[in-house]
């Protein structure tokens, strides 16, 4: 079987904490096969290869996010069609492989949503498989989850969620202080399953033990959850401790400041996973929306509940959160590729092919411009945008 091959050369390659000059990559099928310097690309290319000549221009691994509710004007809760509008929007934008977010629900209606995920991430391996955001939450930190829907983990409920997501679960978020949750965080992980802290009210030593205990991710940090005070520094301080553990942000300039953005970085250096928590909006004009089963404004490209006002995701896409976090918060260029790529590619077990441009990876690459706007995307080795 013969595979198309690809070459982009005259690039500065921006992968795994480095800078590379005049450095090009060689794709053949759905793998980064070869890569080097200035001219050798040209030995021995056959007629019929695609050359993209990327002038001096960065080339990034493929950006990859963790929590992605939709975009479009469609959710990952509404089925196969649905679900490939939302990651046709993110793709112009950079993001070659996501992990599809839903919202709490009734069990048994996540049960088939996760199964739709299932289907869709079986056929098209840019789908790396789903996100629960709940319903194991806390009430008072509930965000714009339904509150109805809120219940504690139990063992039926967890491996009911198991056995529906056919093994496409990535992440699921809880709160780790109420009842069942270590039971939930041990069955969980022995699936395999990332457990994710979030929407909680837990303190430093609940959420440290829970990190302990196996959960390696806290969701969205600083949103959702007991902020940092000197004598009770909660969740975000207990992530920072625990140095197996991925901290989220939403770079938006709405859910984080921007110098609290910086702190993250500085605080948890090489584990820091930039998301987009974008819902329908993303890509879409401002309007009523539904997040789940509740009703949202967007206005001014901020999602907010219709009642009680709370932020309800974003509308963020991962290419404004890289500029963001390079012009806003001062990140150098080569950590704020490194949290769209290699951290959270490790957050979710896949360090060792996805988030690094270097031979055995995905074909998955962006061209940036000097003002970091998309100019290119390639995804397992076809050109996207």
């Amino acid at each position: 079987m013969s595979f198309p091959t690809t070459v982009i050369h005259s690039a500065r390659v921006v992968s795994g904490r480095d800078t590379v000059a005049d450095a090009w990559v060689r794709f053949e099928g759905d793998r980064l096969t070869a890569r080097g310097l200035g001219d050798t690309w040209r030995d021995g290319l056959a007629p019929d290869v695609s050359v993209t000549d990327a002038a001096g221009r960065h080339l990034v691994p493929g950006f990859i996010d963790l929590h992605c509710h939709g975009a479009g004007g469609a959710s990952a809760e509404e089925g196969d069609g649905a679900i490939r509008s939302v990651l046709a929007v993110h793709h112009a934008h950079g993001t070659t492989r996501s992990v599809l977010s839903l919202v709490t629900a009734p069990i048994e209606a996540l049960a088939g949503r996760l199964a739709s995920i299932a289907r869709v991430a079986a056929s098209d391996p840019l789908l790396l498989g789903a996100h629960l955001e709940g319903p194991f939450l806390d009430h008072e930190f509930r965000g714009a989850h339904d509150p109805a829907e809120l219940r504690h983990a139990d063992a039926a409920s967890v491996d009911r969620l198991l056995e529906a997501s056919s093994g496409c679960l990535r992440q699921v978020t809880l709160a780790p202080e109420h009842p069942g949750a270590a039971d939930a965080i041990a069955r969980f992980t022995g699936a395999g399953v990332a457990v994710a802290l979030g929407h909680t009210g837990a303190d430093f030593e609940t959420a440290l033990a829970a990190f302990d205990a196996g959960a390696s991710i806290l969701t969205h940090a600083f949103n959702g959850m007991r902020g940092i005070h000197h004598r009770a520094p909660g969740p975000v301080v207990a992530a920072m401790h625990a140095d197996h553990v991925t901290l989220e942000i939403i770079n938006d300039g709405v859910h984080v400041h921007p110098d609290v953005v910086k702190l993250a970085f500085s605080g948890a250096p090489g584990r820091v996973a930039l998301i987009t928590d974008a819902m329908a909006a993303a890509g879409a004009a401002d309007g009523e929306y539904l997040l789940g089963s509740l009703q949202v404004i967007v206005a001014g490209g901020v999602a907010r509940l219709l009642e009680g006002g709370s932020i309800a995701g974003s509308t963020l896409t991962q290419d404004e959160a890289l500029r963001r976090a390079v012009v806003d918060s001062g990140i150098p260029l080569m950590e704020a590729v490194g949290a769209l790529t290699e951290t959270p590619a490790a957050a979710i077990g896949r360090a060792a092919d996805l988030g690094r441009l270097d031979p055995g990876y995905a074909a998955d690459a962006v061209l940036l411009g000097d003002d970091l706007a998309v100019e290119a995307v390639w995804a397992a080795g076809t050109r996207l945008a």
